[in-house]
């Protein structure tokens, strides 16, 4: 209760007890008797009547007597009005406090009446000439006015009141204040959060806009794990504030939508009118696709505050999407109505352009967001992000360097300037239609076969797509993650990609990056250079969904092994509750339950393709990517090449659930509910004689215990039944180890080289077939599982060995010239052999190379007896030098004596 108010109800019962006793003290007895029993008994009618009337004036004076408290109460809250009528009323009854003007004018801009806001400010600023806070505020207010001059000056004003009167500053609301006027006037960010906001904490631990500064400046420089370790640090102290819950939305967006969205629930459940939240979930479904849900959000932010220029900026971002120019010029247009030099607004605007992969679009945004104030850092660092991935290296990494000099707590300026560096080491391979980057030491191992292989993606994608690209692509393989993500998103996270297109650049990471998860790279880029193809042919214009869709579908098509199955799991999600429709797949990408969620997406995304395809053939697809890059709206280009779209779904949800329900047919896929037989491993009831998961988890417990005999009958049923299965605890590798214990050499090795047919990524099931085929003398099998090993992992030794080996068995000299010669870069076991086994094979072809090899691998081993041999015959080989050939030099003629 306001003390206030305290005061007047103390008055008024005060007032009430004086009355009633001087009421009783002219009573007659009798009547005071009575008056007496009738107050213990309930009270006298008068009495109470008088009491309600007192109290109904108490009331009324404690509305005029509320306090700030009260008002931010409702300023948090959302109910922006009743804030507005009660600072109002205060400041009407002549209450002094600044905190009624700050209170009022932060109402009035979060309902747009800016105008408003500023004659608040600017009428009081002259009866506040010391107050920071007001003037800070008033930055901002006047900014949102137009008045960008004015407004500095009040920076300017914040900056000279400090210096003369930084002794009456001390308490936590200045030090705010003073800390957010520091980091305008760029100031050392480290040094505002420790003397300012740290300060403000610890002189009043209560004081929650310190928690709210310290975040928003982490945020600001893009430090996501500080701005939510300081959110999280005020909502322990204010679980019921609407903009710390925002902030930790906004800590996590780049990085973990599902945390977002919780945040952004729990935000808005406190304050249903919190427009913050309102346009980070309209920004969110944008990504999702989702523009009619979208323009929902947006519509209830404009109801808050009709003139916010983020809400109207992110309107013209759905009209741009939706090809509509007209309400794209209305929205933006509407955002620029009061201030229209306000570079936010194209920042932003082109910030969701880039997002969707239009750079183009993006970056000419940010050059209008620029030519309004060439300092706004924000639109120069994304400027900076959009040339790189355009290709425009010279100009996007210069503006990183001028960032970082600006602001060298940017940590996307910051990440940028030591990528840039990294890659200074990166050495560049070229052909006519390819600029690939890579390390060093990886290009020479292996950048051939890299430009090998995306010549040949080239040849056959394009001619497929019918479409030709207008200029060299750019390929960019990282080493360290952190570089690709940094390079790829801004960001060191975002563990998970192996591969990323923005239309003419790809970046990805080498295999050195995979070691626990090591993926085909082959495949990787495959699938990368056919969204080369499929979005520079729809200019950027295409859902995510259709553009991983046709990626996944087309690495099936180049190799069965590549791209993804069918599987237990995947089936349950079909026939359960996780199939999306196709109008909403591209959200699937966005804020998946799990990693699984995610990788379904992408297979769903690829039998939506496969669908399509196959009943309506390539050329509709084709059709519907060149719509989509004049400007169609993704359901209408598939409308009109295919069907309608509801008919479409409903077609799509049959197909997959008819292909979900022809896995296997033979088992039953259904998960034991019994707890008897869901721990079940020994006997399985003739009834469950067929269950996947009954069979599996008792083939495990069989080779767990090595019951190498017995466990053989449930992995050869399970083989038989579903020989597509390559997932966890998968048949093929269980039934390979019960045979090579029980020593069947042969049946382990065909059990084996079905595995290795269908599952690109193997890397042990490969190693062990190398080995198998050596000791069996089938070369051949050993040269093609080496290369099966070198498509994932090309650094190691090992797999250039054996196919060294095979090549020179199967009479393949240049195919094992290379493979020596990889060999010898990667630091080999064995350097000796490796060079004695190049001389030999260079042997006839360059005799003067193979001579420099041998002598190499005697240099290590003097005493190798074999190299000596194979030195004689080289040396045998050398042709005799002529007896009558002409000195080299002519002879000096004998010099005279000095006396002479």
């Amino acid at each position: 209760m306001p003390g206030r108010v305290r005061m007047v109800l103390l008055r008024v019962e005060c007032l009430v007890r004086i009355r009633i006793v001087s009421y009783n003290l002219n009573m007659p007895p009798a009547e005071k008797h009575r008056a007496l029993r009738s107050r213990r008994n309930g009270g006298g009618v008068v009495s109470s009547l008088l009491l309600l009337v007192l109290l109904g004036a108490a009331f009324s004076a404690s509305i005029h007597a509320a306090e700030p408290e009260d008002a931010r109460a409702l300023l948090l809250k959302g109910d922006y009005d009743k804030c507005i009528q009660l600072t109002e009323a205060a400041i009407k009854d002549d209450e002094s406090a600044e905190d009624w003007r700050l209170l009022l004018a932060q109402a009035l801009m979060a309902r747009g009446r800016y105008t408003n806001a500023y004659s608040v400010i600017s009428t009081n600023l002259e009866r506040y000439p010391w107050s920071a806070r007001l003037r800070l505020l008033g930055y901002d207010v006047f900014r949102r006015n137009g008045q960008t001059d004015q407004a500095k000056q009040l920076l300017s004003e914040i900056a000279r009141i400090a210096r003369y009167r930084s002794w009456s500053f001390q308490d936590a609301p200045s030090l705010v204040a003073l800390g957010r006027t520091a980091i305008l006037l760029n100031s050392d960010p480290r040094k505002v959060l420790e003397q300012f906001f740290d300060r403000a904490k610890k002189r009043d631990a209560k004081y929650r806009d310190a928690y709210v500064a310290s975040g928003q400046l982490a945020l600001d420089k893009g430090d996501f794990q500080l701005a939510a370790k300081a959110f999280s640090e005020g909502l322990r102290k204010f679980p019921e504030d609407a903009d710390l819950h925002y902030g930790l939305a906004a800590a996590f967006a780049p990085g973990d939508r599902k945390e977002m969205l919780d945040s952004l629930e729990n935000a808005l459940e406190y304050n249903t009118n919190h427009v913050p939240s309102l346009l980070l979930l309209a920004d969110h479904l944008i990504d999702a696709e989702g523009y009619d849900a979208a323009g929902k959000m947006l519509d209830r932010a404009v109801e808050v505050n009709p003139l916010h220029p983020e809400a109207w900026a992110y309107r013209a971002v759905i009209a741009h999407l939706r090809n509509d120019a007209a309400a794209e010029k209305k929205a933006r247009d509407t955002a620029l109505k009061v201030w229209k030099t306000n570079p936010e607004v194209d920042s932003l605007i082109g910030r969701k352009l880039s997002l969707k992969y239009r750079f183009a679009e993006g970056s000419a945004a940010q050059r209008r967001a620029l030519m309004f104030d060439p300092k706004f850092l924000p639109a120069k660092i994304q400027l900076a992000q959009d040339l790189l991935r355009l290709g425009r290296e010279d100009e996007g990494w210069a503006l990183a360097a001028d960032v970082h000099d600006l602001d060298g707590y940017d940590v996307n300026a910051f990440n940028l300037v030591t990528l840039h560096e990294n890659m200074a080491k990166f050495v560049t391979l070229t052909n006519r239609d390819f600029i690939v980057r890579m390390a060093t030491n990886e290009a020479a191992i292996y950048g051939d076969k890299v430009l090998a292989l995306l010549q040949r993606a080239k040849d056959t994608l394009c001619k497929k797509y019918g479409f030709e690209l207008p200029e060299p692509t750019v390929v960019e393989i990282f080493p360290n993650p952190k570089d690709f993500g940094v390079r790829t998103f801004g960001i060191p996270g975002n563990p998970g990609y192996l591969g990323v297109c923005f239309g003419s650049v790809i970046t990805a990471n080498s295999p050195a990056s995979q070691a626990g998860h090591p993926a085909n790279w082959q495949a990787v880029l495959w699938h990368e250079f056919c969204h080369v193809v499929t979005l520079q042919f729809t200019k950027n214009k295409m859902p995510r969904w259709l553009s991983e869709g046709i990626s996944v579908f087309e690495e099936k098509q180049e190799n069965p092994s590549w791209g993804q199955e069918m599987n237990p799991r995947y089936r349950e999600m079909i026939l359960g509750k996780d199939f999306t429709p196709l109008g909403e797949l591209s959200g699937a990408f966005l804020a998946p339950k799990t990693d699984l969620h995610l990788q379904f997406a992408y297979y769903e995304s690829s039998l939506a393709v496969e669908f399509l395809v196959g009943r309506f053939g390539l050329d509709a697809i084709k059709k519907i990517l060149r719509d989509l890059g004049d400007g169609t709206e993704i359901n209408a280009a598939i409308t009109n090449r295919t069907a309608p779209l509801a008919e479409l779904e409903k077609d799509f949800k049959a197909f997959a659930t008819a292909r979900a329900e022809k896995l296997a047919p033979d088992l039953d896929f259904e998960k034991p509910k019994n707890e008897a037989l869901a721990k079940l491993t020994e006997e399985i009831p003739a009834e469950q004689q067929k269950n996947f998961h009954l069979l599996t988890r008792q083939a495990k417990k069989l080779v767990r215990e090595k019951n190498w005999a017995e466990a053989k009958a449930p992995l050869q049923k399970l083989l038989k039944a579903y020989p597509g299965y390559i997932g966890a605890d998968n048949a093929y590798e269980q039934l390979a180890q019960a045979h090579r214990s029980l020593g069947e050499t042969n049946e382990e090795r065909a059990v084996l080289s079905k595995l290795a047919a269908l599952d690109a990524d193997a890397v042990d099931t490969f190693l062990r077939l190398i080995e198998l085929g050596s000791a069996a003398g089938d070369w051949a099998d050993v040269a093609q599982n080496a290369e099966r090993f070198l498509a994932v992992n090309p650094l190691l030794p090992q797999p250039y060995a054996s196919l060294a080996l095979a090549s020179e068995q199967l009479g393949r000299t240049n195919a094992a010239i290379d493979a020596v010669r990889t060999l010898l870069r990667l630091d080999p076991p064995d350097p000796v052999g490796a060079h004695f086994q190049l001389a030999r094979l260079l042997k006839g072809q360059n005799e003067t190379e193979a001579k420099r090899q041998l002598l190499q691998a005697l240099e290590d081993a003097p005493r190798f007896r074999e190299g000596h041999q194979l030195l004689l015959e080289l040396k045998a080989k050398e042709p005799p030098a002529p007896t009558n050939a002409a000195p080299l030099l002519p002879a000096r003629p004998k010099p005279k004596a000095d006396y002479e």
